[in-house]
């Protein structure tokens, strides 16, 4: 391809709309375009990346037994109501009404219709297992779309899903998708790290997500220093405390302290002189539609996602201002666990707590003296709360640190809970009763993934492209196009090349050599081959990879060959 018939349109300076260092290269080096927030046309140089990215997943999928479909993107929300997620999903989801008046979702995922699908298409155990994939354009409706592609309304990704006659059966078909996502980010030139994770929305009971470490991720990562443990802040656990000693004299009694217009931990431990551990935080929760209390230490934050594992729930969420002075009689900032008649959950951490601080349930009040075991009534002690860097591993002795990422990909364990939602069921070797289906879900975020490499892959020049993912492998710069010499030299390498399955964009724009130079680092071709008067009068071309400090001399007659090499090189390390 030539520079001069594409479309690539560089630019010099940062981009203002843009936060983190792949966005901004995006939009310099002329891969993509914004159209309006959260949504983004790919022009020809990113396309081409986006392409190849595919062309792996593709590969992997269909290398580990999965089938490729293409389901409809636009989606009756009849289904939506049978799994009972039309709800939960909440504004995130776009809805919309046909000429019939009937609701219609753009689809943020896919479980709904393909198990609609495989209830319709598999009745016997013959045809189990089956794993089913797409390619597809998905929406979700932000509610503040950043970073690029890292968070849109509107993105590609590849989601299969497996259908097993047996849970497991169903843990072969997760291992088989996870070692796949595993090949997949390794060709595409990532660095990835799986960790467990919270399932969500989509339901289940175990899930992993494959993170790129890096300071521009959303996502905290809780890590070991001593062993593999690795878990999303939302997952994560955490090595409950030693017990402490107890108490050598009993707790005196409740005492309510006046505490004037302090609503917060940290305005009532700077009030009562003490420190905000020696608090109980009471968090007034809904879960599946009913108030309950929620005790943490003051100096810690509760976990959602936790707090609806732990209770099987459905649906978890911070009650407002009204439910909180139903429940507990007092305005917002002062409740406390002694007398409350809701359910009240307490964190691991405050087992046998005594001579601790909490809302009296009173405006304006607190008390002194709390004794959980005595004064409130605990339904139940789970581990509640987010996890700290400094806090123990739950698997050795270490000491869990934080780090950021980025993630590309997730792997479910669903069970049946779609399954039996759509009635996909089976008639089994044994025959008898139909039974149901075991279900798994695997998604990888490709637009995600794309600009996660240009997140770890890159430097102050530019980006710095895999082979296996770069739009052009060999940046051929024609230095003088005047010169019918160089141009000869030009035309054959570029078609020996192309001929031996290396892309090439020829920069033959009328520029400064140096224009050409930053232009060609910017975009980030793994190699670049410089074709001038002064080195073809030496019978050479100057080669340099990407990244690399210096160019090499390499004669015309051998370019061709080490370029290959090199290329067939480097593919084969990321293939492994």
């Amino acid at each position: 391809m030539r520079w001069t018939r594409s479309l690539i349109n560089t630019l010099r300076e940062e981009p203002q709309e843009a936060e983190i260092a792949s966005h901004k290269l995006m939009l310099r080096a002329g891969l993509i375009r914004r159209l309006g927030g959260g949504l983004y046309t790919f022009l020809p140089l990113g396309l081409r990346a986006l392409r190849k990215v595919e062309r792996i997943i593709r590969e992997e999928m269909n290398r580990a037994g999965a089938l490729e479909i293409l389901m409809p993107a636009l989606q009756p929300a009849e289904l939506w109501e049978q799994s009972g997620r039309l709800e939960t999903m909440g504004p995130g989801m776009f809805r919309l009404r046909d000429r019939g008046d009937r609701t219609m979702v753009l689809g943020p995922t896919h479980e709904e219709v393909v198990t609609d699908l495989a209830a319709r298409e598999i009745n016997s155990y013959r045809q189990l297992p089956c794993t089913l994939y797409q390619i597809q354009t998905k929406f979700r409706d932000e509610i503040r779309p950043r970073f690029g592609l890292m968070r849109a309304k509107e993105f590609i990704m590849k989601d299969a899903y497996s259908f097993d006659v047996s849970l497991d059966a169903a843990d072969v078909s997760y291992q088989a998708m996870y070692d796949a996502y595993v090949r997949i980010f390794a060709r595409c030139g990532l660095k990835t790290r799986p960790v467990e994770a919270d399932t969500g929305d989509i339901g289940g009971n175990w899930s992993h997500e494959f993170m790129v470490m890096a300071e521009a991720g959303e996502d905290a990562i809780i890590l070991c220093d001593s062993c593999a443990y690795a878990a999303n802040q939302e997952r994560a656990e955490r090595r409950p405390a030693e017990s402490a000693p107890a108490p050598s004299a009993p707790t005196p009694p409740l005492e309510e302290v006046a505490t004037p217009d302090t609503r917060t931990i940290e305005a009532v431990a700077a009030f009562l002189g003490c420190p905000a551990s020696q608090l109980v935080k009471t968090i007034i929760c809904v879960v599946d539609g009913k108030p309950v209390a929620v005790l943490v230490d003051g100096d810690r934050e509760l976990n959602l996602p936790k707090l609806r594992r732990a209770l099987g729930a459905r649906s978890v969420e911070l009650a407002d201002d009204e439910v909180i002075v139903k429940a507990t009689g007092a305005p917002v900032g002062f409740a406390g666990p002694a007398g409350l008649t809701i359910p009240v959950y307490a964190d691991q951490a405050l087992r046998g707590a005594t001579d601790r601080v909490s809302g009296a349930n009173r405006a304006d009040t607190h008390v002194r003296h709390l004794d959980l075991e005595r004064d409130a009534k605990i339904a139940a002690y789970h581990d509640l709360v987010v996890v700290d860097a400094g806090d123990g591993c739950p698997r050795c002795r270490g000491t869990l640190g934080v780090k950021r990422g980025i993630e590309v990909g997730h792997v479910f364990k669903l069970g049946t809970k779609y399954t039996q939602a759509f009635g996909a069921r089976f008639l089994s070797e044994q025959g008898g009763a139909a039974e149901t289906m075991v279900m798994g879900c695997y998604g990888i975020g490709v637009t995600r993934t794309l600009q996660a490499v240009i997140e770890q892959s890159r430097d102050d020049d530019g980006i710095i492209w895999p082979v296996s993912v770069a739009p052009y492998v060999v940046a051929l710069l024609l230095l003088d196009p005047r010169d019918a010499a160089v141009c000869e030299t030009v035309r054959q390498l570029e078609a020996e090349l192309e001929a031996r399955g290396l892309d090439v964009l020829v920069d033959d724009r009328d520029e400064r050599p140096g224009v050409k130079f930053k232009d060609a680092d910017l975009i980030g071709a793994p190699f670049r081959v410089v074709a001038g008067s002064k080195a073809l009068a030496r019978g050479c071309v100057e080669i340099r990879s990407r990244g690399a400090r210096a160019s090499e001399l390499v004669p015309v007659g051998e370019a061709v060959e080490w370029l290959e090499q090199h290329y067939r090189e480097a593919l084969q390390a990321l293939n492994g």
